[in-house]
């Protein structure tokens, strides 16, 4: 089932309207036309009880400003380009460098996706939303008209799918994703660093001063950064090693296994026993334990601090327009731009 109602006006007084998708189990998904944003995500816990997993806010104003992107969908290119720049057919490419102590372009900003009005469409059937996007050559910067569409489902087995597709009339880049964050125990309930994560990835990108992957793939045994096997993501948090020093915790992209779709990681909530299990047809995906996270008034009112929620973001890997040993994230004009995404939640 799916209704639609009015979330409020935005300053400038357009009309965002809330999509709701409730399955046959009782599980919600809402939407917003407003940055195709996800508002709410709640799934049972392991006494049954409907639990929101999903940081956010109650009313438009909260997503107007929206630092930390939650539940936003991130585009042209998801994550950060070294010095806001890039060569394409010989022509160099200037972005915004809006991540200005870095000295990057970070999540294509500061024109960002998420503030833009989409065209929604529902599919009754098949319990899905769309929302389409069509850009002009050079925005954000970038070269094409690029048209994107992004549909959400939610299926009886309370699974969230997220399926990219789109295409631009000049060769672009292409590397979209979303950046909710999560807390299995529930939206409010706290810091998620006893959070049980497993991620199916032998080897991480390490990054430089400037958070810039250097290039290197490097195997993550024997680091903090192995979750081959599921443990509480405090574990290591704490380790003396120059990779989390740089970055102020986890915020890096993991390489990983397999290919197609895929599933390519899991979290636990050691409370709620809600689990979260993450598939995607896409090579890399970085873990941002909310390390900054600052934000007086979320949803019902609550603070949300650093570590009240976990982003996996998949993707093409970090500043992979300017690293040829990455799968390039470059689409041609006229081809298909094509991605899944999917969170499937169930109980331990």
């Amino acid at each position: 089932m799916i209704t639609a109602e009015s979330f409020g006006k935005t300053k400038d007084g357009r009309k965002v309207t809330r999509f709701v998708i409730t399955n046959q189990k009782g599980a919600r998904l809402a939407l917003l036309n407003y940055g195709a944003i996800i508002q709410e995500v709640s799934v049972p816990d392991k006494n049954g009880v409907l639990t929101d997993v999903m940081l956010g806010f109650d009313d438009i104003a909260g997503y107007e400003v929206n630092r930390p992107h939650f539940g936003a969908v991130i585009g042209r290119n998801g994550n950060r380009i070294a010095g806001g720049k890039f060569t394409l057919n010989g022509q160099e490419i200037s972005l915004a460098v809006n991540e200005t102590a870095r000295g990057n372009n970070l999540h294509s900003g500061p024109d960002f996706y998420e503030h833009r009005m989409y065209e929604a469409s529902v599919n009754e059937k098949n319990d899905c939303v769309s929302f389409r996007l069509d850009t002009p050559d050079g925005d954000q910067g970038f070269p094409g008209r690029f048209t994107v569409t992004v549909t959400y489902m939610l299926t009886a087995e309370n699974k969230v799918k997220i399926h990219y597709e789109g295409s631009a009339d000049k060769d672009t880049v292409a590397n979209m994703t979303n950046h909710s964050y999560w807390n299995l125990n529930g939206e409010s309930d706290g810091s998620v660093m006893d959070h049980l994560l497993e991620i199916r990835a032998q080897s991480f990108t390490p990054v430089d001063a400037a958070a810039i992957p250097t290039g290197e793939i490097k195997p993550v045994e024997g680091t903090p950064f192995d979750f081959r096997s599921a443990k509480p993501m405090s574990r290591d948090a704490e380790t003396d090693c120059e990779q989390l020093k740089i970055t102020s915790g986890y915020d890096h992209n993991f390489v990983l296994d397999g290919d197609g779709l895929r599933e390519v990681a899991s979290v636990t909530g050691e409370k709620s026993g809600i689990v979260m299990r993450v598939l995607t047809d896409l090579p890399g995906m970085q873990l941002y334990a909310g390390n900054f996270v600052n934000v007086e008034k979320g949803k019902g009112g609550k603070p949300y601090g650093p570590h009240a929620g976990l982003a996996l973001e998949t993707q093409y890997h970090p500043n992979s327009v300017n690293i040829p040993a990455f799968e390039s994230p470059v689409l041609k004009a006229g081809e298909r731009y094509s991605t899944t995404t999917c969170y499937q939640f169930g109980l331990a």
